[in-house]
């Protein structure tokens, strides 16, 4: 009977607390944290950082009043060295827990894939089988895949808080923790504890901040330090994921190479070619970025060959080898006698000197290894290809499959997607700097005098003719402004780049601020300028007149903005495309044409609703333009990190795109601290490549089986977005840009002007030296949102607008009925559905009570009072009606990790927006006396700033 009752016990036993380690670890580190704040700061500060730590968490969970009085008295009483301990404790405590649930995120997928479940939802696996369920065949997604191009694109960003000496010490803490999940003897584990408590006093010791500003040359190395950690490696290995997922699930007889995939996931980067309100971006900057990305791609290809020549050590005396194998080896430098039977050492030695010769010629200084002798230089990457593929097909002709998988299979497959060049460079540039650019040169050339006072019309004539004219603008012989010769050089330095590095190199050029169609054309002959582009022409020969094809390198592509920018950009792409000079250039373009649309200014114009269902409405539009020109439409999406800036999970949104605007084209942008978060750790950054895969090929070639009554369903869904949009607008815009006051109570109630002091970025935070909203950049006004727990780019106006429809007539019956069809836009409509997902997101992660605190920055108490009202009024509005759609009374019911998380790490965060608040009090108070505000409080507000930003993650 014993037996039988303790048998049942056990199988009634609670499952496993699946969240269990993550707390273990999230205790450790932050155990160990205590110890090195005590051991460096003395008993006294860490008392002081524990009882902040106790009084905080009882505030937040348990609601209780008195604790928050007690919080702020502690706060208060702190000497300025004390601050600065404390802000860098809560500061690095949220840097530990973001690593602690990286690894917990690794960890479950670890476990998902041992325990044989089911392909998770955004795994390859998982779109391959609901594609080959709903009756798609593999030849399909074979077929489909060599014509695709999915480009994520790094970029700089002036809210990039962490120093790199920050990031790699914390990589090496996530590697030990990460080891901590394997069986450790008591030694190992007491020496990997103690070596985790070396890399966090390591951090403590480490300065946080930058006291000098970021150059572009920084940013360009920053963002190379995720190649090393990420993309050179994680990226083949995907492509071979890929390939063994669609073997797995459209098994064929014909025989599988691992060349068989195309390179269609690619990088991209904005960093050194984006001089958009960056005057630090020039012709030498492009340089210095193509040359440190074509050294970083060489250092991993020499790195490579030289390792794979130690491996194959395959004699000629046990197997046959290529004849093609022995005519490299023949060619080799190395004339070594003890390798005369090893011919793939020989080859590989011969391959490593050529990739040496090449690397020096395209500027690099400092190869670590010599090389055994001299060789001829590869003229384009496709031979270094070749050569590799060379070895393998002698390796698998001659028994030697085996030994293709280990290294040369990812080095080829490295060769095909990074090239020489690693990353394609794009160059971007407002539409205003074109205009002023040819205005110089048109009346330079007395071809016209006030080419910018023309009509739109004129312009567009004006322009035309000179695309059909063989002869130049520019003169040699005449002075132009720094302005004119700067963006000239630019152009002219891009066409050597790409002779240099290769076609891939740079291939797009990004015009902000498009408003109209001869903001196209400028570009185009600013190009045939500089030889960019070579123009139709006709050339004599024999008496006889020979048409030459026009041949554009670069791609010009609009970026839409602003919404009245949105609502123009289906017109000016059907003008521009509908040119017949135009339309011979995209022909030469593989008929392919990119638009990029901007998120972050569209929302800053128009508010949350109303960015992205302009940007719906603006893809839906430019489909059926191009569907009518016979073009393919690539769109080039600029998601920043928040959800007011398009930010949130990249492959829901990537889903809800309307139908027939992926296409298997698409491009993204990767700003900030998004690519700290998203690829600094290999195995979340390659988990982050394979749902952009994934969301492409479930988004381009699920079938579109929609009936005739879901049709009009969804268009009585789209009206009626229409509608509220149109509300949210109003709303939005009345209190940003119509409230008297409102751009002084922003200026006081957030740490905009204290962000712009930080060393953050190489771009400055507004475009004009002013304080209007309007010249701020988008990235620093939604991350001063989230650094007062507002972030209101991510909500404000959806519940004036929801709330003033339903309430519209006053009819209770009605108002059920409309509910009920917010609801079915809710579970019927993608778009809908991951709008009020991301709102959810963002607002489990604002906070009012804190928010407060900065709304007391604000010394004139009547501003302060009206305008901050309206926004907590505004909040419970859009909780209230979001509740009422989805059904869920609490934030995040559907994602209770994240829930779990906020839950977990805001205890500790709040702290720090209290002090940042006591210590921007100090700072403006010395200020507004005429004095210097002491260095130790500047650092601390600027640290402050760098720990929320972790804590909150997507903040910029």
């Amino acid at each position: 009977m014993a037996k039988q009752l303790n048998s049942a016990v056990q199988v009634k036993k609670p499952a496993p607390n699946k969240d269990a380690p993550l707390k273990e670890d999230i205790r450790l580190l932050g155990r160990l944290l205590g110890d090195v704040l005590r051991d460096q700061e003395g008993d006294a500060v860490f008392e002081v950082v524990e009882t902040i730590r106790q009084t905080a968490v009882r505030f937040r969970r348990e609601s209780d009043p008195q604790a928050g009085a007690d919080l702020d008295k502690l706060l208060k009483k702190l000497t300025r060295d004390q601050t600065n301990s404390v802000v860098r404790a809560f500061s690095y405590f949220s840097h530990l827990a973001n690593i602690a649930e990286d690894q917990h995120h690794n960890r479950r997928r670890r476990a998902h894939l041992l325990a044989g479940s089911a392909a998770q939802a955004g795994s390859v696996a998982h779109a391959l089988s609901k594609l080959d369920d709903a009756g798609v065949s593999g030849a399909t997604v074979r077929s489909f895949l060599k014509d695709a191009l999915i480009s994520p694109v790094l970029t700089a960003h002036p809210t990039e808080v962490q120093r790199k000496s920050i990031l790699d010490a914390e990589r090496e803490i996530a590697r030990l923790l990460a080891e901590r999940d394997r069986p450790l003897t008591a030694k190992e584990s007491r020496d990997n504890t103690e070596l985790l408590r070396g890399r966090i006093a390591t951090l403590w010791q480490t300065r946080m901040l930058r006291y000098t500003k970021l150059t572009v040359a920084d940013e360009i190395e920053n963002a190379l330090s995720y190649y090393r950690i990420t993309f050179l490696r994680e990226l083949p290995a995907l492509y071979d994921d890929i390939e063994g997922e669609i073997a797995t699930q459209f098994p064929t007889r014909a025989r599988q190479t691992s060349t068989e995939l195309a390179p269609f996931v690619q990088m991209g980067s904005w960093i050194g070619g984006d001089r958009d309100g960056n005057p630090n971006v020039n012709a030498s900057t492009m340089q210095r970025a193509l040359t440190r990305q074509s050294t970083t791609i060489f250092d991993f290809y020499l790195e490579e060959v030289h390792a794979l020549g130690a491996e194959l050590s395959v004699s000629t005396l046990m197997v046959s080898v290529n004849q093609e194998l022995l005519m490299l080896a023949e060619n080799s430098p190395d004339t070594s006698d003890h390798r005369a039977d090893e011919p793939y050492r020989r080859a590989l030695i011969g391959i490593y000197a050529r990739l040496a010769s090449t690397a020096r010629e395209l500027g690099a200084t400092n190869i670590l290894r010599q090389e055994v002798g001299a060789a001829a230089h590869y003229d384009k990457p496709q031979e270094f290809t070749q050569e590799l593929q060379i070895v393998e097909d002698s390796l698998r002709a001659h028994h030697g499959s085996a030994l293709i998988k280990p290294r040369l299979a990812t080095l080829k497959r490295a060769s095909e997607i990074f090239g020489f060049h690693l990353a394609s460079l794009d160059m971007r540039q407002s539409s205003d700097v074109h205009e002023r650019v040819l205005t110089e040169l048109f009346a330079q050339a007395q071809v016209e005098s006030a080419y910018d006072k023309l009509s739109e019309e004129q312009k567009i004539e004006l322009l035309l003719a000179e695309l059909a004219k063989p002869r130049l603008l520019y003169s040699p012989y005449i002075d132009y402004s720094d302005e004119t010769n700067s963006e000239l050089s630019i152009l002219r330095a891009a066409g050597e780049m790409r002779q240099r590095y290769g076609a891939r190199s740079i291939r797009n050029y990004i015009i902000s601020h498009t408003e109209t169609v001869s903001d196209l054309l400028e570009v185009l002959l600013l190009q045939q300028e500089t030889g960019l582009l070579r123009p139709e022409s006709t050339s004599s020969a024999g008496g006889k007149g020979k048409a030459a094809a026009d041949a554009l390198e670069v791609m010009v592509i609009p970026l839409f903005e602003t919404i009245p920018d949105l609502r123009r950009a289906a017109a000016i792409m059907e003008q521009f495309m509908a040119l017949p000079p135009v339309a011979r250039l995209i022909a030469k373009q593989g008929k392919l044409q990119e638009v990029m649309l901007g998120y972050s200014d569209s929302n800053k114009d128009g508010g949350f609703l109303t960015s992205n269902w302009e940007l719906y409405k603006a893809e839906i539009q430019l489909v059926r333009v191009f569907d009518q020109a016979g073009v393919k439409l690539r769109l080039f999406h600029g998601r920043g990190g928040t959800v007011g800036r398009g930010g949130g999970p990249s492959y829901q949104a990537i889903l809800a795109q309307p139908p027939g605007t992926v296409n298997g084209q698409i491009r993204l942008t990767e700003q900030g601290e998004i690519i700290a978060s998203k690829f600094s750790n290999p195995e979340i950054g390659r988990r982050n490549l394979e749902l952009l895969v994934a969301a492409t090929l479930e988004a381009s070639l699920m079938p579109n089986n929609a009936d005739s009554k879901q049709t009009k369903k969804l268009g009585e869904f789209e009206q009626l977005m229409d509608g509220l949009s149109e509300r949210a607008y109003q709303s939005y815009r009345n209190l940003v840009y119509e409230t008297p006051g409102f751009t002084d109570y922003f200026f006081a109630a957030t740490p905009i002007a204290e962000i712009a002091e930080l060393n953050i970025g190489s771009r400055p935070a507004s475009r004009k030296a002013t304080r209007r909203i309007e010249d701020l950049r988008a990235i620093p006004w939604g991350f001063s949102w989230g650094q007062c727990r507002l972030l209101l780019p991510g909500w404000y106006g959806f519940g004036s607008a929801i709330e003033s429809w339903l309430d519209e007539g006053q009819d209770s019956k009605l108002r059920t009925q409309k509910l009920a069809t917010l609801r079915a836009m809710y579970k019927e409509w993608p778009f809908f559905a991951t709008l009020l997902s991301n709102m959810d997101m963002v607002l489990s992660k604002t906070d009012l009570a804190v928010a407060s605190r900065y709304a007391g920055l604000v010394t004139d108490r009547k501003l302060r009072n009206s305008i901050f009202k309206r926004i907590v009024d505004e909040h419970e509005r859009t909780s209230s009606i979001l509740s009422a759609i989805t059904g869920a009374k609490d934030r995040l019911s559907g994602n209770p990790l994240l829930a779990r998380s906020i839950k977990n790490r805001f205890a500790y965060l709040d702290p720090l927006n209290h002090l940042q608040v006591e210590l921007i009090k100090r700072h403006r108070s010395v200020t507004a006396a005429g004095r210097t505000t002491e260095e130790r409080v500047k650092r601390g507000i600027h640290l402050s700033i760098n720990g929320i930003a972790a804590g909150l993650r997507n903040t910029g």
